[in-house]
């Protein structure tokens, strides 16, 4: 039975009033002088809030206990207890509550002008990974934003709708289901070795990126691949020994190919001037949380809070525990929100100037 998706604000009118009053603008404060109407998502799980609701695909969260700590406990197809990233950057930037997913029919005219959402969970950078899965590729989801630029246009005219893509903040979030789902348990291996499979992930990120650019996108962030080797599934597919240890294979890969994406965005920065190619770091923090879970209020690391923890994640993810403000991880993937707040205001504390000045110091 396919659930109905509420948009933030729209699950009762009673709730619309209280979380309104709570709602006290922004947490990071954007430089003097400048603007960030909207904001805009694209990639997998970790930021998909809803869109894999709309299409027939195993990859999908739109039932408890997902969603059982989100505005009125509504499973909303965010993969989490809670708020996702997309959320809490709106959230961060007091924007508004939440980013809904694009393809919820319930979308009113301010939803489009102030961002939202074309994440699709399961899907890659490499097509491969998109088509194994049944879910929206990077392509699909290009495809889609250019219908909202249409929408766009009809609603707030040509210059305003420049303004809008020029100003909002564009982020990009891909990579991991490349690496566990096309390479390690797909065909890919047998074609490419590890530098020359990050090399075309790489490849696949700096034509989005252009892609966006084209389209009249400025601000474009894109998320570090993170410690997939400290994911609670890959400890557990690769166990060594007796304790849940990260796999420092895995890590590597990662590490490999973030150092390619730094090197892609920089060489774009300086091939689109006007842009601002922001590499977002996704891996030393949520690697520091992990190795340090007490500094972070956390206690468990190498499981997640969703049954057993050591392997389920979407449709497998029956039953949660109770203290999941004790965990890092909600299911066998993606972190809990706790642990994305903690990751997204940081991010957006070191990385608010660079959206907006660039290399030169914001006055």
């Amino acid at each position: 039975m396919k659930m109905k998706i509420f948009m933030c604000l729209k699950l009762f009118p009673l709730l619309f009033v209280l979380f309104s009053s709570s709602f006290s603008g922004a947490l990071i404060k954007v430089p003097e002088n400048a603007t960030i109407p909207a904001v805009m998502f694209f990639g997998d799980s970790v930021v998909d809030t809803g869109n894999n609701n709309y299409i027939t695909t195993l990859v999908r969260a739109n039932f408890l206990p997902y969603g059982k700590d989100f505005i009125a406990g509504q499973p909303t197809g965010r993969f989490s207890n809670g708020k996702v990233p997309p959320d809490l950057f709106v959230e961060e930037l007091g924007i508004k509550p939440c980013l809904p997913p694009y393809l919820d029919p319930s979308l009113v005219d301010e939803d489009l002008l102030t961002g939202v959402n074309f994440a699709s969970g399961g899907s890659g950078y490499d097509p491969l990974t998109s088509n194994t899965m049944s879910v929206f590729s990077l392509s699909d989801q290009l495809e889609m934003f250019e219908e909202y630029i249409i929408k766009l246009k009809k609603i707030a005219g040509d210059e305003k709708s420049s303004y809008i893509l020029r100003e909002s903040l564009f982020v990009v979030v891909s990579g991991s289901n490349d690496i566990w789902n096309s390479f390690f348990n797909n065909l890919r291996q047998f074609q490419y070795d590890v530098p020359s499979y990050t090399d075309l992930l790489v490849s696949h990120v700096s034509s989005f990126a252009q892609e966006l650019y084209r389209l009249g996108a400025r601000r474009i962030g894109v998320f570090s691949m993170p410690a997939i080797g400290c994911m609670p599934s890959q400890i557990t597919i690769r166990r060594i020994g007796l304790e849940r240890k990260c796999v420092t294979e895995y890590n590597e890969i990662a590490q490999l190919f973030n150092k390619k994406l730094l090197s892609a965005l920089t060489s774009l920065n300086a091939q689109f001037p006007q842009a601002k190619m922001v590499y977002l770091d996704f891996y030393d923090l949520p690697l520091d949380m992990i190795s340090n879970p007490q500094k972070f209020g956390f206690k468990i690391v190498d499981k997640g809070c969703c049954g057993t923890g050591t392997f389920e994640t979407s449709l497998l993810c029956t039953y949660a525990c109770s203290n999941e403000d004790d965990y890092i991880f909600w299911d066998s993937f993606h972190p809990t929100e706790k642990a994305y707040r903690i990751l997204i205001h940081q991010m957006l504390q070191e990385n608010i100037n660079y959206f907006i000045c660039g290399k030169s110091l914001c006055s």
